[in-house]
């Protein structure tokens, strides 16, 4: 849902279907500006080339399968 600042207060833009001082929790993120989206499209596909991915998620799941921590005495 989307909402905008009036006067400090948060105005949603649509009815909410909530009663009447109803408590609810909020995230407030910003919505990124479109400078930003371009940035981040452009920045899509930079270790295209640079990375053996295959090989990369390969050695992520044998790392996994290394026990790093001694068996636990019951």
């Amino acid at each position: 849902m989307r909402a905008r600042i009036q006067n400090g207060n948060l105005v949603p833009g649509e009815k909410l279907n909530l009663p009447e001082g109803k408590e609810v929790e909020l995230m407030i993120t910003e919505i990124p500006s479109e400078a930003d989206v371009a940035k981040s499209q452009r920045a899509a596909g930079g270790w295209k080339g640079l990375v053996d991915a295959e090989n990369l998620i390969r050695n992520i799941y044998r790392d996994r399968l290394v026990r790093t921590r001694p068996k636990p005495r019951l």
